[in-house]
């Protein structure tokens, strides 16, 4: 089985310079727990409810004028459209990674593929080592 088969493939996306509370109002209102973030075509880097509260809020940042650019976590891991989800959750069990974000081979947004996405399709053994993997690593 391969990402695109399962994935998420109706994304939102935001650019850097989008304010911290335009950002978190689509999280809230999306129910999401991340936005990528787009610069020219390019997944450049993610913002996560956790970058909001613990970057944002806890630093006294101004939400409705400092941008994206400046809290969001810019070292993304990726997976590919045709990647086997097999080697996939493994990625994301060793990167303790909730969610990734999908590019094709053009290197565009996708998609994002997420532990639930995992859940509904893989064997209940291998989702299970990737959702303690990922437990363990926040605790």
């Amino acid at each position: 089985m391969y990402v695109h088969e399962i994935m998420t493939s109706n994304v939102t996306a935001i650019t850097p310079e989008t304010c911290l509370k335009e950002a978190a109002e689509k999280i809230r209102d999306l129910n999401l727990g991340s936005l990528p973030v787009e610069e020219n075509g390019k997944v450049i880097g993610m913002l996560t409810d956790r970058d909001l509260t613990c970057r944002a809020v806890a630093n006294g940042y101004d939400p409705a004028t400092t941008p994206v650019r400046e809290i969001m976590s810019r070292d993304v891991t990726f997976c590919y459209e045709d990647q086997d989800i097999d080697d996939v959750a493994h990625l994301m069990e060793e990167r303790h990674l909730y969610r990734l974000p999908v590019i094709s081979k053009e290197e565009k947004l996708s998609g994002i593929l997420s532990i639930s996405d995992l859940a509904q399709h893989i064997p209940q053994e291998l989702t299970g080592e990737v959702f303690r993997a990922v437990s363990q690593h926040i605790h």
